[in-house]
């Protein structure tokens, strides 16, 4: 099955794939238009229904409607109605209150009002006539000529379907909104929280090239089975990744960049999506396989942590919550102490080291003097055969595992991140030490009060002669006095 997970990407698609039996039903109802035209308004209807449909393509096979988000919010969205996956939506960062006061009109533009929570989406198209949704998923929005003045393949969210071009000028976000997909002039890239190049793909063989002058690049994925690099000016692919279904028929294809950053194909076998193709094939090529500070072994070993003193845990092994551009050259405390610790490792190095900028140094010192000296540094990798100094500019993710002594890791760890985990579990202890205690106390008191009850010992008898005040009675006073006339005799 299809998988999905920016935070505000984060708002929407986590939740838009819980329900499928529900939406498929209301999605084949007859009564759901096949075009828009001016005048058209929609709210949400109350009932609990995942998905609302609108509108609906001539063969029944894709529906645009309100997708229910997290019970209370909705999100505009495209989707595929025998499986009820959604392909687009409509503004991904937002999501827009399911209640009668949203609605959707199309008054020439198409748009998504939301007065309560100030949510808006439209198409700024103004001059439409209509709205269609085309069998290939595709939303369009025609003038009186029929001629597409706005689409939603030129927006596409985190999914791509078969001849979908995807240009330059797009960007394909995963929907947690760490990993985009973007075009270079002669590649391919998935990129790491928008600028870290994590995996590159260019034109292969002496006959795959990019030609200069001929026009930028485009991609698409193509019912044949392949996605294809393609100059405007050239009809045939400049560079072909070929899927498992090549030259197979396959009912429909897409192509989807997933929550771990791959990039996945599918294809739809009349009854559930299977996979058909991965630009990364090797668990420890993922960026964040093993989480922050992890690292990963080749072969089958798993995950285990940086530092061998900690635990390695699902999501990696400190607390990542501080920014990639927090400031590692701030300092705490008397004397201006160093607002991180350092952590060194051998046999590491970078799953895609080739994409990393790099400079030659002539020591391990040398490298990490550069990294030590750089605020925005968060590590650095040397390698004592080439002389090779990687300067990692992120927060520390993933690394790879080599067992190559002469590849040395160098790493700072904020040190609240390092504080988290090791203050609550002492924090946690402390507390279980105080219940215990109170228990005990408590118990202790309780078998006290039950034994003196039973042997009829009053409060004021037991364990002390009285309180203060009796010292002033009678019967003190005669016993003092007589002490007093013995002492005299």
């Amino acid at each position: 099955m299809l998988q999905t997970r920016h935070p505000q990407f984060l708002a929407i698609i986590p939740f838009l794939f819980l329900y499928t039996l529900t939406c498929s039903e209301t999605a084949t109802t007859t009564s759901i238009p096949q075009e828009l035209h001016i005048g058209f308004s929609a709210t949400a209807e109350s009932s609990t229904t995942p998905f609302q449909a609108v509108l609906s393509d001539h063969s029944g096979n894709f529906s645009l409607g309100f997708l229910r988000v997290n019970q209370n919010q909705l999100a505009l969205a495209v989707l595929h109605v025998a499986s009820s996956e959604p392909f687009w939506v409509a503004n991904p960062t937002h999501a827009a209150s399911w209640s009668d006061t949203t609605r959707l009109f199309f008054n020439g533009s198409l748009v998504l009002s939301d007065p309560e929570t100030r949510v808006s989406w439209s198409t700024a198209t103004n001059n439409g006539d209509r709205v269609v949704l085309l069998n290939t998923s595709n939303l369009q929005v025609h003038d009186k000529g029929g001629t597409p003045l706005w689409q939603s393949f030129h927006f596409p969210a985190n999914t791509l379907v078969q001849d979908q071009n995807f240009t330059s000028n797009m960007t394909l976000l995963s929907s947690n909104g760490i990993y985009s997909m973007r075009l270079g002039n002669d590649f391919m890239g998935l990129y790491e929280n928008h600028d870290s190049l994590y995996w590159k793909r260019t034109p292969l063989g002496a006959k795959a090239e990019v030609k200069e002058g001929q026009g930028p690049i485009y991609a698409r994925v193509n019912p044949e089975g392949y996605l294809g690099m393609y100059q405007t000016s050239d009809e045939k692919p400049a560079d072909v990744q070929k899927f498992n279904t090549f030259q197979l028929t396959s009912s429909f294809l897409l192509l989807r960049l997933e929550p771990d950053g791959n990039l996945k194909g599918y294809y739809w076998d009349g009854s559930r999506w299977m996979l058909n193709y991965q630009a990364i094939t090797e668990a420890c090529e993922l960026p964040r396989s093993c989480g922050s500070y992890g690292l990963c072994t080749p072969g089958g070993s798993g995950c285990s942590c940086l530092d061998n003193r900690t635990r390695f845990e699902p999501g990696g092994c400190f607390n990542d919550a501080s920014s990639g551009d927090a400031d590692l050259c701030s300092s705490e405390g008397i004397g201006g102490k160093s607002s991180y610790w350092v952590l060194r490792r051998t046999g590491v190095e970078a799953a895609h080291k080739e994409l990393l900028r790099h400079v030659t140094t002539s020591s391990l010192a040398e490298c990490e003097g550069l990294c030590q000296n750089n605020c925005s540094c968060w590590g650095a990798l040397y390698s004592n055969e080439t002389g090779f100094c990687y300067l990692l500019e992120y927060t520390i993710q993933t690394l790879l595992g080599t067992g190559d002594g002469s590849k040395v890791g160098y790493f700072k760890v904020k040190k609240e991140e390092r504080r988290t985990k090791r203050v609550w579990i002492r924090v946690g202890v402390v507390v279980t030490v105080l219940v215990g205690v109170g228990v005990i106390i408590i118990g202790v008191g309780f078998c006290v009060t039950r034994w003196k009850k039973k042997r009829g010992v009053k409060e004021e008898d037991w364990g002390s002669p009285g309180p203060y005040k009796n010292l002033e009675s009678a019967s003190f006073r005669s016993i003092e006095m007589s002490n007093s006339n013995s002492a005299n005799e």
